[in-house]
Protein backbone atom coordinates (compact mmCIF):
# COMPACT_ATOMS: atom_id res chain seq x y z
CA UNK A 1 0.00 0.00 0.00
CA UNK A 2 1.34 3.45 -0.93
CA UNK A 3 2.67 5.12 2.21
CA UNK A 4 1.27 8.45 1.06
CA UNK A 5 -2.22 6.98 1.39
CA UNK A 6 -1.63 5.75 4.93
CA UNK A 7 -2.70 7.93 7.86
CA UNK A 8 -1.78 7.77 11.52
CA UNK A 9 -4.40 9.67 13.50
CA UNK A 10 -3.05 10.83 16.86
CA UNK A 11 -5.58 11.56 19.59
CA UNK A 12 -3.77 13.11 22.54
CA UNK A 13 -4.67 15.07 25.63
CA UNK A 14 -4.46 15.09 29.40
CA UNK A 15 -5.48 12.18 31.58
CA UNK A 16 -9.21 11.83 32.19
CA UNK A 17 -10.38 13.88 29.22
CA UNK A 18 -11.92 10.94 27.36
CA UNK A 19 -9.29 10.07 24.73
CA UNK A 20 -9.83 6.32 24.88
CA UNK A 21 -13.60 6.41 24.32
CA UNK A 22 -13.28 8.73 21.32
CA UNK A 23 -10.42 6.71 19.82
CA UNK A 24 -12.40 3.49 20.25
CA UNK A 25 -15.48 4.90 18.53
CA UNK A 26 -13.37 6.29 15.68
CA UNK A 27 -11.55 2.97 15.26
CA UNK A 28 -14.89 1.20 14.90
CA UNK A 29 -15.98 3.79 12.33
CA UNK A 30 -12.75 3.49 10.30
CA UNK A 31 -12.41 -0.25 10.96
CA UNK A 32 -8.81 0.19 12.06
CA UNK A 33 -6.51 -0.73 14.94
CA UNK A 34 -5.52 1.37 17.94
CA UNK A 35 -1.90 1.83 19.01
CA UNK A 36 -1.48 3.00 22.60
CA UNK A 37 0.96 5.74 23.58
CA UNK A 38 0.68 5.32 27.34
CA UNK A 39 3.81 4.54 29.35
CA UNK A 40 1.85 2.75 32.09
CA UNK A 41 -0.83 0.85 30.17
CA UNK A 42 1.95 -1.30 28.70
CA UNK A 43 2.27 -3.22 31.99
CA UNK A 44 0.35 -6.48 32.42
CA UNK A 45 0.01 -6.22 36.19
CA UNK A 46 -1.45 -2.69 36.20
CA UNK A 47 -5.04 -2.36 35.06
CA UNK A 48 -7.43 -0.30 37.18
CA UNK A 49 -4.92 2.37 38.16
CA UNK A 50 -3.80 2.90 34.56
CA UNK A 51 -7.35 3.03 33.13
CA UNK A 52 -6.80 0.16 30.70
CA UNK A 53 -9.77 -0.05 28.30
CA UNK A 54 -12.48 -2.49 29.41
CA UNK A 55 -12.34 -6.10 28.17
CA UNK A 56 -15.33 -5.52 25.88
CA UNK A 57 -13.42 -2.75 24.07
CA UNK A 58 -10.27 -4.86 23.79
CA UNK A 59 -12.33 -7.62 22.20
CA UNK A 60 -14.12 -5.26 19.82
CA UNK A 61 -11.08 -3.41 18.43
CA UNK A 62 -7.50 -4.65 18.07
CA UNK A 63 -5.26 -2.72 20.49
CA UNK A 64 -1.45 -2.65 20.37
CA UNK A 65 0.88 -1.92 23.32
CA UNK A 66 -1.73 -2.55 26.00
CA UNK A 67 -0.49 -4.77 28.86
CA UNK A 68 2.24 -6.28 26.66
CA UNK A 69 5.17 -6.25 29.13
CA UNK A 70 5.70 -7.05 32.80
CA UNK A 71 6.55 -4.55 35.51
CA UNK A 72 9.66 -6.70 36.06
CA UNK A 73 10.95 -6.00 32.54
CA UNK A 74 13.05 -3.04 31.46
CA UNK A 75 10.96 -0.81 29.20
CA UNK A 76 11.62 2.72 28.02
CA UNK A 77 10.79 5.19 25.28
CA UNK A 78 13.52 3.81 23.00
CA UNK A 79 12.07 0.31 23.19
CA UNK A 80 8.58 1.65 22.60
CA UNK A 81 9.59 3.64 19.51
CA UNK A 82 11.47 0.72 17.99
CA UNK A 83 8.59 -1.70 18.56
CA UNK A 84 5.83 0.71 17.57
CA UNK A 85 7.50 1.82 14.34
CA UNK A 86 8.04 -1.81 13.38
CA UNK A 87 4.42 -2.69 14.23
CA UNK A 88 3.07 0.28 12.24
CA UNK A 89 5.22 -0.57 9.23
CA UNK A 90 3.83 -4.11 9.20
CA UNK A 91 0.28 -2.92 9.87
CA UNK A 92 0.25 -0.38 7.02
CA UNK A 93 1.14 -3.08 4.51
CA UNK A 94 -2.49 -4.14 4.61
CA UNK A 95 -4.35 -1.25 6.27
CA UNK A 96 -4.86 2.40 5.39
CA UNK A 97 -5.60 4.03 8.75
CA UNK A 98 -4.39 3.61 12.33
CA UNK A 99 -5.11 5.51 15.53
CA UNK A 100 -2.46 6.38 18.11
CA UNK A 101 -4.00 7.37 21.43
CA UNK A 102 -2.41 8.34 24.73
CA UNK A 103 -1.18 11.02 27.04
CA UNK A 104 2.53 10.19 27.21
CA UNK A 105 3.85 13.12 25.22
CA UNK A 106 7.42 11.79 25.17
CA UNK A 107 6.25 8.58 23.45
CA UNK A 108 4.28 10.52 20.84
CA UNK A 109 7.08 12.99 20.16
CA UNK A 110 9.75 10.29 19.94
CA UNK A 111 7.62 8.16 17.61
CA UNK A 112 6.89 11.01 15.20
CA UNK A 113 10.07 13.10 15.44
CA UNK A 114 12.77 10.62 16.37
CA UNK A 115 14.64 9.92 19.56
CA UNK A 116 18.00 10.96 20.87
CA UNK A 117 20.62 8.20 20.77
CA UNK A 118 23.55 8.46 23.16
CA UNK A 119 26.63 6.30 23.79
CA UNK A 120 26.94 4.22 26.93
CA UNK A 121 28.57 6.09 29.81
CA UNK A 122 30.95 4.29 32.15
CA UNK A 123 29.86 4.24 35.79
CA UNK A 124 33.19 5.72 36.79
CA UNK A 125 32.51 8.84 34.72
CA UNK A 126 29.04 9.16 36.22
CA UNK A 127 30.52 9.06 39.72
CA UNK A 128 33.21 11.57 38.75
CA UNK A 129 30.66 14.11 37.46
CA UNK A 130 28.45 13.55 40.51
CA UNK A 131 31.40 14.11 42.87
CA UNK A 132 32.40 17.30 41.06
CA UNK A 133 28.81 18.56 41.25
CA UNK A 134 28.61 17.85 44.98
CA UNK A 135 31.96 19.58 45.49
CA UNK A 136 31.62 22.63 43.23
CA UNK A 137 27.85 22.92 42.81
CA UNK A 138 25.61 23.90 39.90
CA UNK A 139 28.09 26.53 38.67
CA UNK A 140 30.57 23.78 37.75
CA UNK A 141 28.00 21.95 35.61
CA UNK A 142 26.91 25.15 33.89
CA UNK A 143 30.46 26.18 33.06
CA UNK A 144 31.47 22.70 31.88
CA UNK A 145 28.52 22.35 29.50
CA UNK A 146 28.85 25.93 28.23
CA UNK A 147 32.54 25.43 27.37
CA UNK A 148 32.12 22.02 25.71
CA UNK A 149 28.69 22.36 24.08
CA UNK A 150 27.52 25.93 23.64
CA UNK A 151 24.66 24.86 21.35
CA UNK A 152 23.06 22.65 23.99
CA UNK A 153 23.81 25.18 26.72
CA UNK A 154 21.69 27.77 24.93
CA UNK A 155 18.58 25.57 25.09
CA UNK A 156 18.96 23.55 28.31
CA UNK A 157 17.31 24.51 31.59
CA UNK A 158 20.43 25.88 33.28
CA UNK A 159 18.98 25.31 36.76
CA UNK A 160 18.31 21.61 36.14
CA UNK A 161 21.34 19.71 37.53
CA UNK A 162 20.07 16.35 36.29
CA UNK A 163 20.08 17.46 32.65
CA UNK A 164 23.40 19.24 32.98
CA UNK A 165 24.98 16.19 34.63
CA UNK A 166 23.70 13.95 31.85
CA UNK A 167 25.20 16.25 29.22
CA UNK A 168 28.51 16.46 31.09
CA UNK A 169 28.67 12.65 31.37
CA UNK A 170 28.20 12.16 27.63
CA UNK A 171 30.67 14.93 26.76
CA UNK A 172 33.35 13.54 29.07
CA UNK A 173 32.75 9.96 27.96
CA UNK A 174 32.65 10.53 24.20
CA UNK A 175 34.78 13.60 23.75
CA UNK A 176 32.01 15.05 21.59
CA UNK A 177 29.28 17.65 22.22
CA UNK A 178 26.11 16.29 23.79
CA UNK A 179 24.06 18.01 21.07
CA UNK A 180 25.81 15.97 18.34
CA UNK A 181 23.97 12.84 19.47
CA UNK A 182 20.49 14.34 19.53
CA UNK A 183 17.82 13.19 17.05
CA UNK A 184 20.32 11.25 14.93
CA UNK A 185 17.78 8.62 13.94
CA UNK A 186 14.94 10.91 12.91
CA UNK A 187 13.83 9.45 9.60
CA UNK A 188 10.85 10.71 7.55
CA UNK A 189 7.70 8.77 8.40
CA UNK A 190 6.22 6.58 5.62
CA UNK A 191 2.70 7.81 6.43
CA UNK A 192 0.90 11.06 7.03
CA UNK A 193 0.11 12.12 10.59
CA UNK A 194 -3.05 13.89 11.78
CA UNK A 195 -2.52 15.55 15.16
CA UNK A 196 -5.59 16.00 17.38
CA UNK A 197 -5.38 17.43 20.89
CA UNK A 198 -8.47 17.20 23.07
CA UNK A 199 -9.08 20.22 25.28
CA UNK A 200 -11.71 21.42 27.74
CA UNK A 201 -12.11 23.94 30.55
CA UNK A 202 -9.60 23.20 33.31
CA UNK A 203 -12.27 23.16 36.04
CA UNK A 204 -14.36 20.65 34.08
CA UNK A 205 -11.32 18.46 33.47
CA UNK A 206 -10.49 18.44 37.16
CA UNK A 207 -14.04 17.36 37.99
CA UNK A 208 -13.70 14.50 35.51
CA UNK A 209 -10.40 13.48 37.09
CA UNK A 210 -11.89 13.44 40.60
CA UNK A 211 -14.83 11.36 39.38
CA UNK A 212 -12.56 8.90 37.58
CA UNK A 213 -10.49 8.35 40.72
CA UNK A 214 -13.71 7.54 42.60
CA UNK A 215 -14.65 5.07 39.85
CA UNK A 216 -11.23 3.40 40.09
CA UNK A 217 -11.72 2.94 43.82
CA UNK A 218 -15.13 1.37 43.22
CA UNK A 219 -13.55 -1.02 40.70
CA UNK A 220 -10.98 -2.20 43.25
CA UNK A 221 -7.93 0.08 43.00
CA UNK A 222 -7.01 -0.49 46.67
CA UNK A 223 -7.04 -4.26 46.20
CA UNK A 224 -4.99 -3.98 42.99
CA UNK A 225 -2.41 -1.81 44.79
CA UNK A 226 -2.22 -4.36 47.63
CA UNK A 227 -1.43 -7.10 45.12
CA UNK A 228 1.48 -5.02 43.80
CA UNK A 229 2.76 -3.71 47.15
CA UNK A 230 5.62 -6.21 47.43
CA UNK A 231 7.14 -4.76 44.22
CA UNK A 232 6.60 -1.11 45.17
CA UNK A 233 10.31 -0.35 44.61
CA UNK A 234 10.00 -0.96 40.85
CA UNK A 235 10.13 2.06 38.55
CA UNK A 236 6.87 1.05 36.86
CA UNK A 237 5.02 1.38 40.16
CA UNK A 238 6.30 4.88 40.87
CA UNK A 239 2.95 5.93 39.47
CA UNK A 240 0.12 8.16 40.67
CA UNK A 241 -2.61 6.03 42.18
CA UNK A 242 -0.28 3.34 43.42
CA UNK A 243 2.45 5.21 45.29
CA UNK A 244 -0.08 7.10 47.43
CA UNK A 245 -1.77 3.84 48.42
CA UNK A 246 1.61 2.27 49.17
CA UNK A 247 2.17 5.12 51.65
CA UNK A 248 -1.25 4.33 53.13
CA UNK A 249 -0.27 0.67 53.54
CA UNK A 250 2.94 1.84 55.25
CA UNK A 251 0.86 3.81 57.75
CA UNK A 252 2.02 7.20 56.48
CA UNK A 253 -1.43 8.26 55.24
CA UNK A 254 -5.04 7.48 56.09
CA UNK A 255 -7.05 6.04 53.20
CA UNK A 256 -8.90 9.34 52.76
CA UNK A 257 -5.61 11.26 52.73
CA UNK A 258 -4.26 8.87 50.10
CA UNK A 259 -7.39 9.29 47.94
CA UNK A 260 -7.25 13.07 48.21
CA UNK A 261 -3.57 12.97 47.25
CA UNK A 262 -4.26 10.73 44.25
CA UNK A 263 -6.77 13.27 42.97
CA UNK A 264 -4.41 16.18 43.60
CA UNK A 265 -1.42 14.47 41.97
CA UNK A 266 -3.51 13.37 38.98
CA UNK A 267 -4.65 16.96 38.47
CA UNK A 268 -1.02 18.09 38.65
CA UNK A 269 -0.04 15.42 36.15
CA UNK A 270 -2.76 16.60 33.77
CA UNK A 271 -1.42 20.14 34.06
CA UNK A 272 2.09 18.93 33.17
CA UNK A 273 0.70 17.04 30.19
CA UNK A 274 -1.01 20.17 28.92
CA UNK A 275 2.22 22.13 29.29
CA UNK A 276 4.06 19.45 27.28
CA UNK A 277 1.52 19.36 24.46
CA UNK A 278 1.46 23.14 24.26
CA UNK A 279 5.21 23.10 23.61
CA UNK A 280 5.24 20.21 21.15
CA UNK A 281 3.32 19.52 17.97
CA UNK A 282 1.08 21.23 15.45
CA UNK A 283 -2.24 20.24 16.97
CA UNK A 284 -5.80 20.56 15.82
CA UNK A 285 -7.45 21.43 19.11
CA UNK A 286 -10.90 19.95 19.56
CA UNK A 287 -13.35 19.43 22.43
CA UNK A 288 -13.64 15.85 23.73
CA UNK A 289 -16.72 15.15 21.62
CA UNK A 290 -16.75 12.26 19.17
CA UNK A 291 -18.86 14.06 16.57
CA UNK A 292 -16.32 16.90 16.36
CA UNK A 293 -13.39 14.52 15.97
CA UNK A 294 -15.14 12.38 13.35
CA UNK A 295 -16.15 15.44 11.33
CA UNK A 296 -12.59 16.78 11.31
CA UNK A 297 -11.04 13.43 10.36
CA UNK A 298 -13.58 12.84 7.60
CA UNK A 299 -12.53 16.10 5.95
CA UNK A 300 -8.79 15.40 6.39
CA UNK A 301 -8.99 11.88 4.96
CA UNK A 302 -10.96 13.05 1.91
CA UNK A 303 -8.09 15.30 0.78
Amino acid sequence: MDGQDNSLIIIAGPTGIGKSAIAHALAKHLQCDIFSADSRQVYKEMCIGTAVPPIADLQEVHYHFIQNVSIHQQYDVGTYVEQCREALQLYFQSHQHAILVGGTGLYIQALTQGIDTFPEVDEGIKHKIKDLYQKDGLAFLQEFVQIHDEEYYKSVDKNNPRRLMRAAEVILSSGQPYSSFRLQNNQPLPYTVQYILLEMERSDLYQRINHRVDEMLEKGLVEEAKSLYQWRHLKALDTVGYKELFDHFDGLLTLQEAVDLIKQNTRRYAKRQLTWFNKFGNWKRLPPEYAEVEKYIKVKLMK
